[in-house]
This record gives structure tokens, C-alpha cells and sequence, in this order.
């Protein structure tokens, strides 16, 4: 999840954000569609920036507000990609958005997650290149993760999945994306308290260096300051805003640029990570 990113799937938020009610998609004060909109342009072209090509997805004015949030849909392998089934109710017209993605540019899809199962990107964790760890909470369930095991399961993929606490209830966002952040090659971001114990035994047995972040900027931002984009190993894009999350990384090693997210990140419970499918790392 941290080599160079060579290819993205990506979605311009449109109307469909613009005319979004907060209290419809769970969004929090200081929400504003307008400024989420140019916001996320400045975000794209640091994508851009880094080399990578972006397959865009447009905001036909489908109403779907949450669709900008394209690492949730799907899952890519290195032989394709699983179309994910969403746990939230308003995000059911996703998955088949990327379905029809990977169609144009010749992307094979090994298979569908299906009703009782629901599985979300975010909480999706590649630990190496045949372990695949899968937080099990309100958007994930034990039917998804089960279905996703059998899809992976002949490419030598182990599905395992991880309990993740409620957090701030159901109708909240928490992934297992929400409590670790991939940041080079054995390295990772993590909020500890909320870490499932047997993934964190899982990360320490694999070698991983787990730099965790600060309880206070964890609960200021909603969790967004742990959501971190990986452009390539070590150089990362984050929330503005949090301070000593950002020099806990440069300590760390990294390479740290962060862009003002204030309307479109914090509120909308979705950070540089979730903003974007990776279809292809070096």
C-alpha cells in the first residue's frame, strides 16, 4: 500500500456534493459543498503532481454525495479487482460506478460481494502480498469478509478478519483504515488505543514500526489526522491542521505535505486515503 502510486481511480465531487444535505450523509459542522469541492481540487492535483495517472469517475449529479470517496467500492489485487457491497445505506450505487470503471479500461474483475455480505475498502488493509487483514464493524460484517476470503483464496490471499470497536455508534464511520495508516514498507501511522489487540500482536510479529499518533489531535479531527495517503514509500499527503501527528512522521522518516480540508475531510469523515482507489503501485 506505499509503493509509488502509478494509477488511481478518482471522482471530481460535483452537484451531487454541492446540494448534499448534512444531515442526510452524516456530516458534520462545517460542512460546505462549495469549498469541500475546491478543496478536493487542490488534494487531485497533488495527486497529479506525484506522476500518477487518474481514471476519473464524473458526479453526473447521481445524488450520490459519498461517491468522491472511491477507496471504499472496491478492492484491486494484482489480478484485478473485487466490486465491494457497501454497509452504508446511501452508498448502495457505488460499487457498480466502479464496475463500469474498470470495464472501460480493460481492468478484469474477479468477482462481486453480495447481499447478506457487505464489505468497504476502508477497511481493507494489505499487512504484505498475501495477507489481507479486514476490520469487522458496522460497514464491514462476517458474511463480506467470509465471500472476500473465496474470491482471494486462489490467488494465495489470506482473509483475516479483525473486531473493531463501535466508536461513536452506527451511523458514525469507522474503518480499520480509521486506526492505521500505511506509511512505508513496515512502517505505519496507528491510533492505539482503538487498535483491535490481535492486529496489533499481528503488525509487531510482522515487523512492523508502529508510530502513534496523539489522542488529542486523533479526537479534534475525527480520526482524520491518521488518514494519510501513501504517494510512494515514505512521502505522504495529510489533513492541514495537525501538528504533532506531522512531525511524528517527518521523525519518523517521512516526507509530509498537507492541503486545508476543513470542509471536506473533518466533516464528511473521509481523508487523502479515502479520496482514492489504487489501482497500480509500482
Amino acid at each position: 500500500m506505499t509503493p509509488p502510486l502509478k494509477r488511481v481511480i478518482m471522482r471530481t465531487p460535483g452537484d451531487s456534493l454541492r446540494q448534499a444535505k448534512a444531515e442526510d450523509w452524516h456530516y458534520g459542522p462545517g460542512f460546505d459543498g462549495n469549498r469541500a469541492i475546491e478543496q478536493f481540487g487542490v488534494f487531485a492535483g497533488l495527486v497529479s503532481a506525484s506522476g500518477a495517472e487518474i481514471i476519473w469517475i464524473e458526479d453526473t449529479g447521481d445524488g450520490l454525495a459519498d461517491a468522491m470517496f472511491t477507496h471504499d467500492p472496491s478492492l484491486v489485487t494484482d489480478k484485478g479487482a473485487v466490486v465491494l457491497r457497501m454497509g452504508k445505506a446511501g452508498r448502495m450505487g457505488e460499487p457498480d460506478l466502479h464496475a463500469s470503471a474498470y470495464e472501460a479500461v480493460g481492468i478484469p474483475i474477479l468477482g462481486r460481494i453480495e447481499a447478506p455480505g457487505v464489505v468497504e475498502g476502508g477497511d481493507c488493509i494489505w499487512v504484505d502480498n498475501s495477507t489481507l487483514a479486514v476490520g469487522r464493524g458496522v460497514r464491514t460484517n462476517q458474511a463480506g469478509i467470509e465471500q472476500l476470503g473465496e474470491i482471494l483464496a486462489p490467488l494465495g490471499v489470506s482473509v483475516l478478519g479483525f473486531d473493531l470497536p463501535l466508536g461513536n455508534g452506527a451511523e458514525a464511520c469507522l474503518h480499520l483504515m480509521s486506526v492505521m495508516s500505511p506509511l512505508d514498507e513496515k512502517l505505519a501511522l496507528v491510533y492505539a488505543p482503538m487498535l483491535p489487540v490481535a492486529f496489533w500482536q499481528l503488525l509487531k510479529d510482522r515487523g512492523y514500526t508502529l508510530v502513534e499518533a496523539p489522542d488529542d489531535e486523533f479526537a479534534a479531527s475525527n480520526g482524520l489526522n491518521l488518514n494519510v495517503l501513501a504517494l510512494s514509500p515514505g512521502e505522504v499527503i495529510m489533513v492541514e491542521g495537525f501538528p504533532k501527528t506531522r512531525a511524528l512522521m517527518e521523525k519518523a522518516g517521512c516526507k509530509v505535505t498537507a492541503f486545508a480540508a476543513d470542509a471536506l475531510c473533518i466533516p464528511c469523515e473521509g481523508g487523502p486515503t479515502c479520496l482514492t482507489r489504487p489501482v497500480w503501485r509500482e
